[in-house]
Order: structure tokens, then C-alpha cells, then sequence
């Protein structure tokens, strides 16, 4: 009777013990998965400072690249637009820029936006959780955004600043 209480008891903990790695396995798997409902919304182009970007073909291309990413639903999807986005950022880089538009304020942003469409890249082919990465992304895209209209709605006439001093 002893004998087949030891082994009832061990069967019962051996039992137990799957049950547990299984729930375990499942939870890592929810952490890596996108969760594109975080994504943050995009902050719109003020109509002087879009007649302007309609003409910035680098842009509307990474625009339109953008709105690919807002689309992802997985990171297989993510991949292919995160690698689109390096490309088009690339482009827009080494294009040319609207004159009102060829600030160092729009480059520096530019570029932190590069760095942090490397850290999703680099998230995703680490099998790391990409959510907090695209979310910063977006992020420094839509400063990005911002600066445009910020450029746009405070021209001053350097000009005439300079002929009076």
C-alpha cells in the first residue's frame, strides 16, 4: 500500500510540473507578439507645410511606407516595412530637401528617427519584443511631423532681422 502511494504521489507531481512549462512557453510567446493597437496616431501637416511636402517626393515615399507600418499586423509584416522604411529613409537622406525644409532641426530628427527604426530591426531579428520600439519610432516620426509644422508656422524674415541690427 506504501509502495502505491509513493508512486500515485510521484505521478501526481511529475504531472504537475508539464503543466507548468507548458503555461510558461505560452506567456513568452504573447511578450514577442506585436501589439499594433499601442501605435501611436499621426500627427497631421498643417496645410501651408503640406503644399510644400507634395512636392518632396523622398517624403511621400516614406509616407507612404509609413502608412505600411500602420498596417502590420505581425512581425513578418513588420520586417518587410521596417526594412522599406530603412530603405526610403535612405533615399530621403541623401535627397533633396525644400529649401524652408533643409534645417538641421528636420535632419537631427530624421536621424533619431533612423536610429530608432535600427533598434526595431534589431528587436525583430533578436526575437526580442518590438512594440516599445515601433512605438518609438512613430514617435520620432511624428516630431518629425511637428518640426515641419513648427518650421512653417514660425517664418521670421531673417533678412530683415539682419538690416536692422
Amino acid at each position: 500500500m506504501q509502495k502505491l502511494l509513493g508512486i500515485l504521489i510521484s505521478l501526481s507531481i511529475l504531472g504537475a510540473c508539464k503543466k507548468v512549462e507548458k503555461a510558461t512557453a505560452v506567456v513568452e510567446n504573447q511578450n514577442l507578439e506585436f501589439n499594433y493597437q499601442k501605435m501611436p496616431d499621426r500627427i497631421e501637416i498643417n496645410p501651408d507645410a503640406a503644399a510644400i511636402v507634395d512636392d518632396w517626393r523622398e517624403f511621400k515615399d516614406f509616407n507612404a511606407s509609413i502608412d505600411v507600418l500602420y498596417k502590420a499586423t505581425n512581425n513578418e509584416d513588420l520586417a518587410l516595412a521596417i526594412d522599406d522604411l530603412i530603405e526610403k529613409e535612405k533615399k530621403m537622406a541623401d535627397g533633396i530637401y525644400p529649401e524652408l525644409f533643409d534645417t538641421f532641426q528636420i535632419k537631427s530628427r530624421q536621424r533619431v528617427l533612423r536610429t530608432f527604426l535600427y533598434k526595431a530591426k534589431a528587436s525583430i531579428q533578436e526575437n526580442q519584443p518590438t512594440t516599445q520600439p515601433i512605438v518609438e519610432a512613430l514617435e520620432a516620426y511624428n516630431n518629425m511631423r511637428k518640426q515641419l509644422n513648427v518650421i512653417m508656422n514660425s517664418q521670421l524674415d531673417k533678412k530683415l532681422i539682419l538690416d536692422e541690427a
